[in-house]
């Protein structure tokens, strides 16, 4: 035991983990994320917590620590428009600068771009996507489209298994990470175990609240040089909660979508409102009427085709 002691205390290194964090530049990926984010707290600490196991894991292998390639493919639950696209998007970057990818570019796809229709036509479909997203991030939007048990003549069933061995055989150059309803996301990891067992990350994202919507509307207008003015904004917020109540609610993209109406109706009340000299603060500011116009304030109807106006 004495010898092995004086062994390990020879072979004994250290590391300066703060220096080789700065060194990654993933802080500023981190950063942005926060940025780009509002709210979102337990999916940020587990970002978080991905990028310390895989700097870790960095160190450890230049000291050759090396305990084999973690397993990163994921799996991020949610209602739409709560961030996943853009979580791993920064995912890939994270994954690029700790060199566990060679390019960390992401490749977004639904079941249309993978699945053929007609015999033959699905395996080079699955193949060329795995192509094009090798050395970086796979992203699966609604997954679980691919799994129709219910459809003799489906092809789905021939593109997961494609995915699966790609999963298996190049995970030290292709993460995939599948997305979509946390219900519906759990019934087809029932119905593909083998998809299951390949997935180390699950993360869900949790709707967001009025104030954090509000928040991130004032982000959007701020990166277009608009704001709202303490009316507009008093009238936005009782717009959230009454959308929120409203079908096809999709959090930040009803948001988008909502801002965008709003500059239309700002447009059109600056050009038609007779004034003849328009100064920035007027061509900047979202007014309360802009926002009370929309169809949510009538009695709540809602177009089911486009959403509330």
């Amino acid at each position: 035991m004495a010898e092995q002691s004086k062994i390990l205390k020879a072979d004994e290194q250290s590391v300066d983990l703060d220096a080789e964090f700065r060194e990654s530049n993933i802080r500023e990926v981190l950063d942005k994320l926060d940025r780009e984010l509002i709210g979102l707290k337990p999916v940020k600490a587990r970002i978080h917590e991905i990028a310390a196991l895989l700097l870790v894991d960095r160190v450890r292998k230049r000291l050759g620590l090396s305990a084999g390639a973690p397993s990163l493919h994921m799996c991020f639950t949610g209602n739409p428009g709560t961030g996943k696209t853009t979580v791993a998007s920064r995912m890939s970057e994270i994954l690029h600068r700790l060199d566990y990818v060679r390019e960390g570019h992401l490749v977004s796809v639904t079941r249309d771009d993978l699945v053929g229709q007609y015999i033959g036509h699905t395996a080079p479909k699955t193949k060329e996507v795995i192509k094009r997203a090798m050395g970086g991030v796979l992203f699966i939007d609604e997954a679980y489209y691919l799994y129709k048990p219910e459809n003799e003549r489906d092809y789905g069933a021939e593109s997961i298994e494609i995915l699966l061995q790609t999963m298996e055989n190049n995970r030290d150059d292709l993460v995939v990470i599948l997305a979509g309803y946390k219900d519906r996301m759990d019934k087809f990891f029932q119905s593909n175990p083998g998809m299951r067992s390949r997935i180390a990350h699950h993360i869900d994202f949790p709707d967001y609240g009025v104030d954090e919507l509000v928040a991130i509307a004032k982000l959007m207008l701020a990166a277009q040089n608009y704001r709202f003015s303490p009316d507009g904004e008093k009238a936005f917020i009782e717009y959230i909660r009454l959308r929120m109540a409203q079908e096809f609610f999709a959090n930040a993209r009803s948001v988008r979508n909502a801002l965008d109406r709003a500059r239309l109706r700002q447009a059109n009340r600056l050009f038609t409102g007779g004034k003849k000299t328009l100064t920035n603060i007027d061509l900047m500011t979202i007014e309360a009427e802009d926002i009370r116009a929309s169809r949510v304030f009538l009695e709540g109807k809602t177009d089911t085709a486009t959403g509330p106006a």
